[in-house]
């Protein structure tokens, strides 16, 4: 479905600063993938979904949609068949806007919108039953504005939408990680739902390495902008946390020792 071949990004090209953000990455992602990317910090796993989503250009390599280049393509774009959610709740709604009216954005996402009225009745029908699925609540405040909820509602709400008009691609930001726990659980149950329910192809970063062995089918592992690992399957079920770090410390030249393993 989604080819990058060769994909290669820098950060201040040229200058004192530069930094290889990702490196001649290759990667096929299949139709109905449900693929977790985890990496340390700086290995490029927000740069990687940044450049799927078209938010940056690469400087080398191509991204093939359905075999179409769209490489070059901006990002706005690419928002007609891509949905991203971002690690910080504020990032994916509008606060001075009311749920509706956020809602309503989301379902003409990528089309003309014209001069019709923003929010029709049957959109609000359509809104209540849609928001009801994430047992909050919320169906009978659309008229507050999103600005007074939670992060967490908030976040719940910005997965809702962006899969409310399928998208082919999903792609989801440390979605969770700004969530206390409890709500963080709760996001990932609904995200598994509507995953799964949709058959929706998503790419999920996590530094959570219980979480990306648990969902999905498929998990690739970033180190300084390189795809090192690429599992699914039963081989991607039978891993444990400690499998992915002697995976990791392999890479580095370091020794995986027993002061260096987790308890699971």
């Amino acid at each position: 479905m989604l080819e990058l071949s060769g994909l290669t990004l820098y950060f201040h090209k040229g200058s004192i600063n530069e930094v290889r953000a990702l490196s001649n990455v290759d990667l096929t992602i299949h139709e109905g993938d449900f693929i977790t990317v985890i990496g340390s910090n700086g290995a490029g796993k927000s740069t990687l979904l940044s450049a799927l989503a078209g938010s940056y250009t690469p400087h080398s390599g191509s991204v093939t949609m359905r075999g179409q280049d769209i490489t070059r393509w901006p990002e706005h774009k690419r928002a007609r068949f891509m949905g991203r959610v971002f690690q910080d709740p504020l990032r994916g709604t509008c606060a001075s806007l009311s749920i509706a009216q956020n809602m309503a954005l989301a379902l003409r996402r990528g089309k003309w919108r014209g001069l019709s009225r923003g929010v029709t009745a049957a959109d609000r029908a359509l809104f209540a039953t849609e928001v009801k699925k994430i047992g909050l609540g919320l169906e009978s405040r659309l008229d507050d504005r999103i600005g007074l909820l939670s992060g967490g509602q908030r976040q719940a709400l910005t997965l809702l939408m962006a899969t409310m008009v399928r998208p082919d691609l999903l792609l989801l930001d440390e979605h969770t990680a700004a969530l206390d726990p409890k709500t963080a659980n709760q996001t990932l149950l609904l995200t598994e739902h509507l995953v799964t329910t949709q058959n929706l192809t998503t790419l999920m970063v996590t530094h959570n390495m219980n979480q990306a062995i648990k969902l999905g089918n498929r998990l690739i592992m970033l180190h300084q902008g390189e795809i090192i690992l690429d599992i699914s399957g039963e081989t991607k079920a039978g891993l444990t946390v400690n499998d992915l770090l002697a995976q990791f410390y392999k890479v580095k030249g370091e020794e995986f020792s027993s002061d260096k393993m987790l308890l699971t």
